[in-house]
């Protein structure tokens, strides 16, 4: 079998932008300084009257958009997670969240996999930060397909939105022609009656795998892409664990307050159900090599097959 072609989120990002600006007049997009990582650069070349660069004073820059939001316009926020989410906070929560205005914020380089970035520019909190903001819509794309889906989702979007693409080049497993993107919908990938994964971002792909794995050892996994952590799909997520009586998590992000938090929030109000979350655990990331850092802080598939595997036993 082929091997997967491999793209950054944050490149489906830049180039989908760069693709709706002919479609979405009114898109305008706001950087701070970093429009060569953040891809958001593809945008200016293609549109330099409808970019600015804010410098390297985020928080400003959450403001001005929200200024020009507010006239009607349809503004892109780009900077990385821990700047997006991080430092701008107050400005997102009081300028952007408190007047509910429509407002992108594309946050990139998020989670452990930054790599040689290091703890300061690994940002585990986003998640949780943005999920505390009352009407903030909060998605996390899995490959090239489902991250350019959307951008133009959040574009049709009336309402703060704030989305999560990633540094590192991931497989591109969606099928384009088929894909179907809709906000605060789930999407199950694969049907199983032991346990269900429950993944979000670059861990969808590695979910899959795992799953492939675990039926290699009899145990059958549902395997659900929950790309929109908020609003949550709960009834996805009842389903699944109605049908197999046993959930897990993974997720790029803290365990506290992203994706698990989540999850658990949704069956403890409606279906009881054991949750065994794989995330970072209330730790900080280090610098290294993108790949080597996930694997040893269990964010891969080969960890996921174990804790599956030893938590069905246990069933």
């Amino acid at each position: 079998m082929a091997e997967l072609k491999k793209v950054a989120t944050r490149e489906s990002y830049g180039n989908a932008l760069a693709e709706l600006g002919d479609k979405y007049e009114n898109l305008y997009v706001f950087d701070a300084d970093l429009a060569a990582a953040t891809k958001t650069g593809i945008f200016k070349k293609k549109f330099p009257d409808r970019f600015f660069d804010c410098g390297i004073a985020e928080s400003n820059m959450m403001g001005v958009a929200a200024g020009m939001a507010a006239t009607g316009k349809i503004p892109f926020v780009s900077t990385f997670a821990m700047f997006a989410a991080g430092r701008a906070f107050e400005q997102v929560r009081n300028s952007i969240g408190y007047p509910h205005l429509n407002v992108k914020i594309g946050a990139t380089h998020a989670g452990i996999s930054v790599g040689e970035d290091g703890a300061t520019h690994q940002c585990n909190e986003d998640i949780a930060l943005m999920r505390t903001i009352p009407g903030m819509t909060v998605i996390i794309t899995a490959d090239d397909v489902e991250a350019k889906a959307a951008v133009e989702a959040a574009i049709n979007y009336e309402g703060p939105v704030y989305m999560r693409f990633g540094r590192l080049a991931v497989p591109v497993f969606n099928d384009p022609e088929t894909y179907k993107f809709e906000i605060g919908k789930g999407i199950k990938l694969r049907d199983g009656k032991d346990i269900t994964i429950v993944a979000t971002g670059l861990m969808v792909y590695e979910a899959i795998e795992a799953a492939k794995t675990l039926a290699e050892q009899g145990i059958e996994a549902t395997v659900i892409n929950i790309h929109t952590i908020k609003p949550i799909d709960k009834d996805i997520i009842i389903e699944a664990a109605k049908n197999t009586g046993l959930v897990l998590t993974v997720e790029e992000h803290s365990v506290i307050g992203g994706l698990g938090e989540a999850v658990c929030d949704v069956l403890s109000e409606n279906y009881p159900t054991k949750v065994v979350k794989i995330g970072v655990n209330d730790e900080f990331g280090h610098s290294g090599p993108a790949v080597d850092l996930l694997k040893q802080y269990g964010l891969c598939a080969e960890n996921i097959v174990a804790k599956a595997t030893e938590a069905v036993k246990a069933k």
